[in-house]
């Protein structure tokens, strides 16, 4: 029995990768490296930090730890001031009504995602309230593929985790679903050809057909 869904942010709810997009090359320009679509499609779940030494495994300067946490502040002052581009009418096509149409179920509904932007995002699509619970980069040290942020969100909800679905965009949000054992949901990106995917999604509302509405809880 599913009685909560926990919804990835980037990719999920919304996309704000073109702004990762021009804040990594930003960076890497400013380094003298290359940068280009199908690199920044490797960054895709992973940490600012791991996203880093990707950005870097070209150059031949070895930077020290100080220096590298410099470069992933500025990426992200960078990625920060994108974000005020950011709209209400950025949000997915059938996210609003799919949301509603689960809270009134009484399905519990959360966000984990590993990013410290989550709440300024959601402040900037309306989302904020929308949502009963939030786990982000603020709650917790490790990125996907760790469980953390999951049974952090699933713990805010005071739901088992056995009885939580997770929506993921990436192959690292579906390894990190199955590692908190949770129902694993591909929607969009890598994630729909990750065979460890319970479940293939291409719309948002297909969320309300996974099975039979039962009271208080999807069964």
């Amino acid at each position: 029995m599913i009685r909560a869904i926990i919804f990835d942010l980037d990719g999920v709810i919304c996309s704000t990768d073109d702004y990762h997009f021009e804040a990594w090359k930003a960076l890497a320009d400013s380094l003298g490296l290359s940068f280009d679509r199908k690199k920044n499609d490797r960054l895709r779940g992973v940490s600012r930090m791991a996203s880093l030494e990707i950005v870097l495994e070209e150059s031949q300067i070895s930077y020290t730890p100080e220096e590298k946490q410099a470069m992933a502040e500025k990426e992200n002052e960078i990625y920060k001031a994108l974000l005020c581009n950011v709209r209400p009418s950025d949000c997915f096509p059938g996210v609003r009504e799919t949301l509603q149409a689960l809270k009134d179920r009484e399905v519990k509904i959360a966000i984990g995602s590993s990013s410290k932007n989550t709440k300024n995002i959601l402040t900037r699509l309306e989302l904020i309230d929308a949502f009963d619970a939030i786990a982000d980069g603020t709650d917790v040290t490790h990125s996907k593929p760790d469980p953390e942020v999951f049974l952090c969100a699933a713990g805010k909800l005071g739901i088992s985790p056995s009885e939580c679905a997770v929506v993921e965009d990436a192959s690292a949000g579906i390894q990190a679903a199955k590692a908190a054992g949770m129902l694993a949901v591909a929607f969009g990106g890598d994630a729909c050809t990750d065979p460890r995917a319970d479940v293939v999604i291409t719309k948002p509302q297909q969320l309300l057909d996974l099975a039979n509405v039962c009271g208080d809880a999807i069964c």
